[in-house]
């Protein structure tokens, strides 16, 4: 079997316009040959032979679904024990902290905190609107924000950048699903405010990228991570020359999904290529959740029958159609993986299970396991795995998943973009329908490359993820660490500890490690956006990223 690389020798897998890197297409009319198969599977009667093989472009991970995640909220139920010192119960405008611009040109993004439609609350001022990614005169790409304050307990001396993956999903679904000032998530009447706010922890900036994401502007050309990259710290530059007061900040890279290529790309970018002199910000480290940081055989492939196991009661599957998975499993050098490579210390770069870093068609297990599910659940959802019928409805509008899309869109309502200083002429989309790579990501995944740099140089390095995930999982992630060497030495060299990671006023909610300035986190219940899911529980692992306390 092969090794899984510890550099660069790979060819760099590319997404295309119809196939994302890490995307979940519902493939209709493969899916209809395949059901007929599952159906005998499932229901008890003689498997007859091998499911047909199906390309790679089927194999592939939709972006439009990997990033837009729909869900509960799971963290409501004993929270009211948290007593958290920074979480604020009123996020009124008194309660904001006081900030206010010199430069003239920073009243023309100030948003009015109290005329936000559907939001009756006042949630205090924020900033919003285009900015370009250069300073040159006929710059005609521009980056979407909105800048929110700290709150009562939040600090002014810091800054958290936050982006959505994809590619080409907007922040704009992390602000209001995830963790921004004000909440309105799937099957809510109307928006709530947010006690678990990160601007609890000090301000925060949501960032729409790469160009072409939700209502940035102009016509994308990004070849690969580092021109990603090199966009965000442009607009970075400009942003601070009109929000001048905030250059200097302690700054914290975040995000989820495709993020896990952003983020760290982007603080290597920063660590690699700037100065104080050319972009003002003091970068600490970073958070990525549930992240796009290995091949998809690895994330995807290879713990996924483990995960069904793992979950038996949930994905309700007969003993026939979990024997044929099993058979396929071993057949494929899926079976027992973990067991077998992932040691605490590793004995070695850990094998691939075939002679590529992408999956063979034959050992489609991921897409089967798919498959089966939306037959025994029909609204079976990969990020978080366990939602039922009833869908509920979201004003956001959740491409390829089977929740309900209110209409108009949120974000595309003119009175809302009237008020964020948004386009009026942009249909705004959740995830964009162009590609933001249109000719590929050519950057290979970053623990390849710059992940290691990234924390060796960051003060302290937080990876997160979901346990209730089933797009990217959570074992995968565990053989990508282990695979990875940072700090000089490969992998982590101490098991991880079950129950590790206890929430305040919760208990234990998942397992937690540390080592060599990486600290891995996995939330019990949470699905592919542990900020919804979770949001205390995240709310905790920043405030250890930030430095307020000394473990998650």
């Amino acid at each position: 079997m092969a090794l899984l690389p510890p550099l660069l020798v790979f060819e760099p897998y590319k997404s295309t316009a119809n196939e994302h890197i890490y995307c979940a297409t519902v493939r209709t009319m493969t899916r209809l040959s395949h059901a007929l198969v599952l159906f005998s599977l499932l229901y008890g009667t003689l498997f007859l032979g091998p499911v047909a093989a199906r390309g790679t472009s089927l194999r592939s991970l939709n972006a439009k679904r990997l990033e837009i995640v729909k869900h509960r909220e799971l963290s409501d139920h004993g929270r009211s024990g948290a007593g958290n010192a920074r979480r604020a119960t009123d996020t009124s405008p008194s309660r904001v902290k006081n900030i206010t611009f010199s430069n003239p040109k920073a009243s023309e993004f100030w948003v009015d905190g109290a005329a936000i439609p559907e939001v009756n609350f006042d949630i205090g001022p924020s900033w919003a609107g285009l900015i370009p990614i250069s300073n040159a005169a006929d710059e005609t790409r521009k980056l979407f924000f909105w800048f929110f304050p700290p709150g009562p307990e939040g600090t002014l001396d810091d800054l958290i950048f936050w982006t959505n993956g994809g590619p080409g999903c907007s922040s704009l679904g992390g602000l209001l699903e995830e963790n921004g000032p004000f909440t309105w998530r799937s099957g809510q009447a109307l928006p709530t405010q947010n006690e678990w706010s990160w601007t609890n922890l000090s301000s925060v900036l949501y960032v729409e990228q790469p160009v072409d994401t939700g209502f940035s502007q102009g016509t994308p050309i990004a070849r690969n991570e580092n021109d990603v990259a090199e966009q965000l710290v442009g607009f970075l530059q400009q942003f601070l020359e009109i929000f001048s007061e905030l250059k200097g900040k302690k700054f914290y890279l975040t995000g989820e999904s495709y993020a896990g290529m952003y983020v760290p790309y982007t603080a290597d970018f920063i660590y690699e290529h700037t100065t104080r002199s050319t972009l003002d910000l003091d970068l600490q480290g970073f958070w990525i959740n549930d992240p796009v940081i290995g091949w998809e055989v690895v994330q995807s492939q290879i713990p996924a029958v483990g995960f069904v196991h793992k979950y038996e009661h949930v994905f309700a599957f007969n003993q026939t159609f979990l024997a044929h998975l099993d058979s396929v499993a071993a057949k494929c050098n899926y079976l027992d993986y973990m067991k077998k490579h992932v040691t605490y210390p590793p004995q070695g770069l850990l094998p691939l299970p075939g002679k590529s870093t992408e999956a063979d068609p034959n050992c489609d297990v991921w897409d089967e396991i798919f498959s089966a599910a939306l037959i025994v659940n029909q609204a079976f959802n990969i990020y978080h795995i366990f939602d039922m019928s009833p869908t509920p409805s979201d004003v956001l509008g959740i491409q390829g998943s089977s929740l309900r899309a209110n209409s108009p869109l949120y974000f595309d309502r003119m009175d809302v973009k009237a008020e964020i200083h948004a386009p009026a002429d942009v249909d705004w989309v959740l995830c964009t329908n162009t590609n933001v790579f249109p000719d590929g990501d050519s950057s290979l995944p970053p623990a390849f490359t710059v992940l290691p740099n990234v924390i060796e140089k960051s003060k302290r390095s937080v990876i997160v993820h979901g346990l209730a995930d089933f797009i990217l999982i959570a074992e995968g992630a565990r053989i990508v660490i282990q695979n990875m060497t940072w700090g000089g030495m490969q992998g982590f060299q101490t098991p991880i500890a079950q129950d590790s990671f206890v929430v305040d006023g919760v208990g234990a909610l998942g397992s937690m490690h540390s080592e060599r300035g990486l600290t891995y986190v996995e939330v019990e219940l949470a699905g592919h956006t542990v900020p919804e899911y979770s949001p205390a529980a995240a709310f905790q692992i920043m405030e250890y990223l930030m430095g307020f306390r000394q473990s998650p």
